[in-house]
Protein backbone atom coordinates (compact mmCIF):
# COMPACT_ATOMS: atom_id res chain seq x y z
CA UNK A 1 0.00 0.00 0.00
CA UNK A 2 0.96 3.72 -0.51
CA UNK A 3 1.56 5.51 2.47
CA UNK A 4 0.23 8.27 1.44
CA UNK A 5 -3.25 6.50 2.00
CA UNK A 6 -2.45 6.93 6.12
CA UNK A 7 -3.24 10.61 5.62
CA UNK A 8 -5.57 10.42 2.97
CA UNK A 9 -7.95 8.29 4.97
CA UNK A 10 -8.02 10.77 7.87
CA UNK A 11 -9.64 12.92 5.87
CA UNK A 12 -12.31 10.17 6.06
CA UNK A 13 -12.51 9.62 9.32
CA UNK A 14 -12.76 13.35 10.59
CA UNK A 15 -15.47 13.96 7.93
CA UNK A 16 -17.61 11.60 9.47
CA UNK A 17 -17.09 12.55 13.06
CA UNK A 18 -17.65 16.42 11.71
CA UNK A 19 -21.20 14.98 10.40
CA UNK A 20 -22.13 12.67 13.29
CA UNK A 21 -20.90 15.21 16.10
CA UNK A 22 -23.65 17.87 14.80
CA UNK A 23 -26.43 15.58 16.49
CA UNK A 24 -24.38 14.70 19.89
CA UNK A 25 -26.92 15.02 22.66
CA UNK A 26 -30.29 15.20 20.32
CA UNK A 27 -31.71 11.44 21.04
CA UNK A 28 -31.45 10.71 17.23
CA UNK A 29 -28.78 8.02 16.77
CA UNK A 30 -29.63 7.20 13.20
CA UNK A 31 -29.63 10.37 12.22
CA UNK A 32 -26.37 10.86 13.78
CA UNK A 33 -25.02 7.32 11.96
CA UNK A 34 -26.79 8.22 8.39
CA UNK A 35 -24.76 11.63 8.48
CA UNK A 36 -21.32 9.97 9.38
CA UNK A 37 -22.11 7.21 6.68
CA UNK A 38 -22.87 9.99 3.90
CA UNK A 39 -19.76 11.93 4.85
CA UNK A 40 -17.87 9.05 5.08
CA UNK A 41 -18.82 7.71 1.69
CA UNK A 42 -18.64 11.19 -0.24
CA UNK A 43 -15.03 11.54 1.14
CA UNK A 44 -14.30 8.18 -0.14
CA UNK A 45 -14.19 8.60 -3.85
CA UNK A 46 -11.56 11.05 -3.99
CA UNK A 47 -9.05 8.80 -2.17
CA UNK A 48 -6.93 7.21 -4.73
CA UNK A 49 -7.22 3.06 -4.08
CA UNK A 50 -9.28 0.23 -5.34
CA UNK A 51 -11.08 -0.54 -1.85
CA UNK A 52 -13.83 -3.04 -1.10
CA UNK A 53 -15.44 -3.11 1.69
CA UNK A 54 -15.65 -6.17 3.66
CA UNK A 55 -17.22 -4.89 6.62
CA UNK A 56 -19.82 -2.10 6.51
CA UNK A 57 -23.35 -1.13 6.96
CA UNK A 58 -24.61 -4.34 5.88
CA UNK A 59 -25.64 -6.49 3.09
CA UNK A 60 -26.85 -4.64 -0.17
CA UNK A 61 -30.16 -4.80 0.11
CA UNK A 62 -29.78 -3.46 3.94
CA UNK A 63 -27.44 -0.56 3.21
CA UNK A 64 -27.45 2.02 0.78
CA UNK A 65 -23.95 3.10 1.01
CA UNK A 66 -21.25 1.58 2.46
CA UNK A 67 -22.22 -1.60 2.09
CA UNK A 68 -20.44 -5.08 1.77
CA UNK A 69 -19.00 -5.48 -1.42
CA UNK A 70 -19.47 -1.75 -2.64
CA UNK A 71 -16.56 -1.09 -4.40
CA UNK A 72 -14.35 2.66 -3.10
CA UNK A 73 -12.01 5.12 -4.50
CA UNK A 74 -10.73 6.58 -7.65
CA UNK A 75 -10.33 3.05 -9.26
CA UNK A 76 -6.52 3.86 -9.34
CA UNK A 77 -3.97 2.87 -6.84
CA UNK A 78 -3.60 -0.24 -4.49
CA UNK A 79 -6.40 -2.78 -4.28
CA UNK A 80 -7.27 -3.10 -0.77
CA UNK A 81 -9.92 -4.47 1.39
CA UNK A 82 -12.02 -1.83 3.58
CA UNK A 83 -13.56 -2.13 7.28
CA UNK A 84 -15.56 0.93 8.09
CA UNK A 85 -17.84 1.70 11.28
CA UNK A 86 -18.74 5.53 10.80
CA UNK A 87 -20.15 6.17 13.80
CA UNK A 88 -18.89 3.22 16.77
CA UNK A 89 -21.11 4.50 19.52
CA UNK A 90 -24.41 5.83 17.67
CA UNK A 91 -26.09 5.79 21.02
CA UNK A 92 -23.22 7.94 22.78
CA UNK A 93 -24.21 10.14 20.28
CA UNK A 94 -27.13 10.50 21.13
CA UNK A 95 -26.76 10.24 24.71
CA UNK A 96 -23.47 12.83 24.44
CA UNK A 97 -21.39 10.25 26.30
CA UNK A 98 -17.88 9.39 26.24
CA UNK A 99 -15.42 7.58 23.24
CA UNK A 100 -17.52 7.75 19.73
CA UNK A 101 -15.63 7.67 17.09
CA UNK A 102 -15.48 7.57 13.04
CA UNK A 103 -13.26 4.42 12.19
CA UNK A 104 -11.54 2.82 8.94
CA UNK A 105 -9.52 0.02 8.69
CA UNK A 106 -7.75 -1.44 5.97
CA UNK A 107 -5.35 -4.11 4.62
CA UNK A 108 -4.02 -5.53 1.50
CA UNK A 109 -6.82 -7.37 -0.60
CA UNK A 110 -7.64 -10.31 0.69
CA UNK A 111 -6.45 -10.25 4.09
CA UNK A 112 -9.36 -9.23 6.51
CA UNK A 113 -11.64 -11.86 8.30
CA UNK A 114 -14.99 -10.67 6.39
CA UNK A 115 -16.54 -11.28 9.54
CA UNK A 116 -20.58 -12.12 10.06
CA UNK A 117 -22.25 -9.37 11.80
CA UNK A 118 -22.88 -11.52 15.17
CA UNK A 119 -21.27 -11.44 18.48
CA UNK A 120 -17.67 -12.52 19.03
CA UNK A 121 -16.71 -13.47 22.36
CA UNK A 122 -13.17 -10.87 22.87
CA UNK A 123 -9.95 -10.43 24.82
CA UNK A 124 -7.67 -7.70 24.08
CA UNK A 125 -4.49 -6.66 25.72
CA UNK A 126 -1.89 -4.11 25.14
CA UNK A 127 2.21 -4.97 23.73
CA UNK A 128 2.83 -5.59 27.14
CA UNK A 129 1.06 -8.48 27.75
CA UNK A 130 1.44 -10.19 24.13
CA UNK A 131 1.11 -13.68 24.36
CA UNK A 132 0.23 -14.31 28.11
CA UNK A 133 -3.27 -13.93 27.70
CA UNK A 134 -5.50 -17.36 26.66
CA UNK A 135 -9.50 -16.83 25.64
CA UNK A 136 -9.68 -20.19 27.12
CA UNK A 137 -8.27 -19.39 30.28
CA UNK A 138 -10.66 -18.29 33.27
CA UNK A 139 -11.18 -14.32 33.80
CA UNK A 140 -9.07 -14.33 36.92
CA UNK A 141 -5.55 -16.42 35.71
CA UNK A 142 -5.50 -13.58 32.60
CA UNK A 143 -6.20 -11.03 35.09
CA UNK A 144 -2.99 -12.51 36.91
CA UNK A 145 -1.21 -12.92 33.80
CA UNK A 146 -1.41 -9.21 32.58
CA UNK A 147 -0.85 -8.06 36.27
CA UNK A 148 2.56 -9.78 36.14
CA UNK A 149 3.30 -8.89 32.49
CA UNK A 150 2.88 -5.26 33.68
CA UNK A 151 4.50 -5.71 36.57
CA UNK A 152 1.28 -4.42 38.73
CA UNK A 153 -0.45 -6.00 41.71
CA UNK A 154 -3.68 -7.19 40.72
CA UNK A 155 -5.96 -4.46 42.48
CA UNK A 156 -3.66 -2.06 39.68
CA UNK A 157 -4.97 -3.74 36.88
CA UNK A 158 -8.08 -2.61 35.24
CA UNK A 159 -10.21 -4.54 33.13
CA UNK A 160 -12.98 -2.83 30.26
CA UNK A 161 -16.62 -4.62 29.86
CA UNK A 162 -19.71 -3.64 27.77
CA UNK A 163 -22.20 -2.87 30.68
CA UNK A 164 -24.33 -5.81 29.52
CA UNK A 165 -26.68 -8.08 31.68
CA UNK A 166 -24.73 -11.19 29.58
CA UNK A 167 -21.22 -9.87 31.26
CA UNK A 168 -22.47 -10.48 34.79
CA UNK A 169 -20.47 -13.75 35.89
CA UNK A 170 -17.09 -11.84 33.91
CA UNK A 171 -17.49 -8.37 36.40
CA UNK A 172 -18.54 -10.70 39.21
CA UNK A 173 -15.01 -12.93 38.32
CA UNK A 174 -12.80 -9.44 38.08
CA UNK A 175 -14.43 -8.01 41.31
CA UNK A 176 -13.47 -11.57 43.11
CA UNK A 177 -9.93 -11.86 41.78
CA UNK A 178 -9.35 -8.12 43.34
CA UNK A 179 -8.98 -6.39 39.97
CA UNK A 180 -10.69 -2.98 38.99
CA UNK A 181 -13.34 -2.68 36.55
CA UNK A 182 -14.45 0.16 33.76
CA UNK A 183 -17.56 -0.49 33.03
CA UNK A 184 -18.63 1.11 29.36
CA UNK A 185 -22.31 1.60 27.79
CA UNK A 186 -20.92 1.25 23.91
CA UNK A 187 -17.48 1.32 21.73
CA UNK A 188 -15.39 -1.94 22.55
CA UNK A 189 -13.15 -0.59 19.59
CA UNK A 190 -12.20 2.21 21.43
CA UNK A 191 -12.23 -0.21 24.93
CA UNK A 192 -10.21 -2.39 22.64
CA UNK A 193 -7.41 0.27 21.69
CA UNK A 194 -7.27 1.87 24.73
CA UNK A 195 -5.63 -1.34 26.37
CA UNK A 196 -2.46 -0.61 24.29
CA UNK A 197 -2.25 3.08 25.19
CA UNK A 198 -1.41 4.11 28.97
CA UNK A 199 -2.61 7.29 29.38
CA UNK A 200 -6.17 5.67 29.08
CA UNK A 201 -5.54 3.59 32.52
CA UNK A 202 -7.10 0.29 30.90
CA UNK A 203 -5.31 -3.00 30.87
CA UNK A 204 -6.61 -5.48 29.19
CA UNK A 205 -11.02 -6.10 27.72
CA UNK A 206 -13.36 -8.89 27.99
CA UNK A 207 -16.55 -9.68 26.58
CA UNK A 208 -18.93 -10.13 23.71
CA UNK A 209 -18.90 -7.72 21.28
CA UNK A 210 -19.83 -7.28 17.63
CA UNK A 211 -17.21 -9.97 15.77
CA UNK A 212 -17.09 -6.95 12.58
CA UNK A 213 -15.92 -4.45 15.48
CA UNK A 214 -13.76 -7.35 16.47
CA UNK A 215 -11.28 -6.91 13.20
CA UNK A 216 -11.74 -3.40 13.30
CA UNK A 217 -9.96 -3.47 16.62
CA UNK A 218 -7.48 -6.32 15.44
CA UNK A 219 -6.25 -3.49 12.44
CA UNK A 220 -5.33 -1.09 15.32
CA UNK A 221 -3.85 -3.12 17.74
CA UNK A 222 -1.95 -4.94 14.65
CA UNK A 223 -0.31 -1.52 14.58
CA UNK A 224 0.33 -1.12 17.87
CA UNK A 225 1.79 -4.42 18.47
CA UNK A 226 -1.07 -5.70 20.40
CA UNK A 227 -3.22 -8.40 20.76
CA UNK A 228 -6.93 -9.54 20.56
CA UNK A 229 -8.80 -13.03 20.41
CA UNK A 230 -11.88 -13.86 19.65
CA UNK A 231 -14.43 -16.46 18.85
CA UNK A 232 -17.93 -15.85 17.21
CA UNK A 233 -20.71 -16.55 19.29
CA UNK A 234 -23.85 -16.92 16.74
CA UNK A 235 -27.31 -16.48 18.36
CA UNK A 236 -29.53 -18.23 16.69
CA UNK A 237 -29.35 -21.28 13.47
CA UNK A 238 -29.33 -18.76 10.78
CA UNK A 239 -25.91 -16.86 12.15
CA UNK A 240 -24.89 -20.39 12.75
CA UNK A 241 -25.58 -21.65 8.86
CA UNK A 242 -24.05 -18.03 7.71
CA UNK A 243 -20.76 -19.07 9.65
CA UNK A 244 -21.22 -22.83 7.97
CA UNK A 245 -21.93 -21.41 4.56
CA UNK A 246 -18.17 -18.91 4.72
CA UNK A 247 -15.97 -21.55 6.57
CA UNK A 248 -16.11 -20.22 9.62
CA UNK A 249 -15.56 -23.37 12.02
CA UNK A 250 -17.21 -21.17 15.58
CA UNK A 251 -15.42 -23.66 17.90
CA UNK A 252 -12.20 -21.95 16.86
CA UNK A 253 -10.14 -19.62 18.28
CA UNK A 254 -9.50 -16.62 15.94
CA UNK A 255 -5.84 -15.48 16.31
CA UNK A 256 -4.73 -11.97 14.85
CA UNK A 257 -3.27 -13.44 11.80
CA UNK A 258 -6.81 -15.16 11.20
CA UNK A 259 -8.41 -11.42 11.49
CA UNK A 260 -5.72 -9.38 9.58
CA UNK A 261 -3.06 -11.07 7.66
CA UNK A 262 -0.28 -9.84 6.25
CA UNK A 263 2.10 -7.17 7.60
CA UNK A 264 0.49 -3.56 5.99
CA UNK A 265 -2.38 -2.19 7.35
CA UNK A 266 -3.81 1.14 8.33
CA UNK A 267 -6.35 2.05 11.18
CA UNK A 268 -7.59 5.71 11.31
CA UNK A 269 -9.92 7.38 13.73
CA UNK A 270 -11.28 10.87 14.38
CA UNK A 271 -13.07 11.08 17.70
CA UNK A 272 -16.75 12.46 16.91
CA UNK A 273 -17.10 13.01 21.06
CA UNK A 274 -14.55 13.14 23.84
CA UNK A 275 -12.63 10.28 25.26
CA UNK A 276 -9.96 9.06 26.97
CA UNK A 277 -8.25 8.70 24.05
CA UNK A 278 -9.33 11.60 21.29
CA UNK A 279 -11.27 14.61 21.76
CA UNK A 280 -14.31 15.01 20.04
CA UNK A 281 -15.38 17.54 17.23
CA UNK A 282 -15.49 21.06 18.35
CA UNK A 283 -17.21 23.54 16.42
CA UNK A 284 -15.67 27.53 16.55
CA UNK A 285 -17.25 29.52 15.06
CA UNK A 286 -17.37 28.73 11.10
CA UNK A 287 -14.09 26.26 11.78
CA UNK A 288 -14.49 22.83 13.07
CA UNK A 289 -11.46 21.24 14.94
CA UNK A 290 -11.04 17.39 15.12
CA UNK A 291 -8.76 14.87 17.19
CA UNK A 292 -7.62 12.09 15.13
CA UNK A 293 -5.47 8.86 15.51
CA UNK A 294 -3.76 7.31 12.10
CA UNK A 295 -1.23 4.19 12.31
CA UNK A 296 0.20 1.94 10.18
CA UNK A 297 1.46 -1.81 10.77
CA UNK A 298 4.15 -2.33 8.30
CA UNK A 299 6.36 0.74 10.05
CA UNK A 300 4.81 0.88 13.52
CA UNK A 301 4.33 4.69 12.83
CA UNK A 302 1.56 5.94 15.26
CA UNK A 303 0.26 9.79 14.47
CA UNK A 304 -1.87 11.67 16.60
CA UNK A 305 -3.35 14.69 14.04
CA UNK A 306 -5.32 17.72 15.10
CA UNK A 307 -7.27 19.50 12.71
CA UNK A 308 -9.08 22.87 11.76
CA UNK A 309 -11.62 23.30 9.36
CA UNK A 310 -13.34 25.65 7.77
CA UNK A 311 -16.68 24.80 7.35
CA UNK A 312 -17.13 27.70 4.44
CA UNK A 313 -14.83 26.63 2.17
CA UNK A 314 -14.98 22.69 2.80
CA UNK A 315 -18.20 22.38 3.74
CA UNK A 316 -18.18 18.55 3.76
CA UNK A 317 -14.79 18.92 4.20
CA UNK A 318 -14.10 18.28 0.60
CA UNK A 319 -13.05 21.19 -1.87
CA UNK A 320 -15.52 22.36 -3.96
CA UNK A 321 -15.70 22.98 -7.97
Amino acid sequence: MERSLSMELVRVTEAAAVSASRWMGRGLKNEADDAATEAMRTVFDTIPMQGVVVIGEGEMDEAPMLYIGEELGTGQGPEVDVAVDPLEGTNIVASGGWNALAVIAIADKGNLLNAPDMYMDKIAVGPEAVGKIDIDASVTDNLHAVAKAKNKSIDEVVATVLNRERHSKIIEEIRAAGARIKLINDGDVAAAINTAFDDTGVDILFGLGGAPEGVIAAVGLKCLGGEIQGRLVPSNDEERERCEKMGIDISKVLYMDDLVKGDDAIFAATGVTDGELLRGVQFKGGYSETHSLVMRSKSGTIRFVEGRHSMKKKPNLVMQD
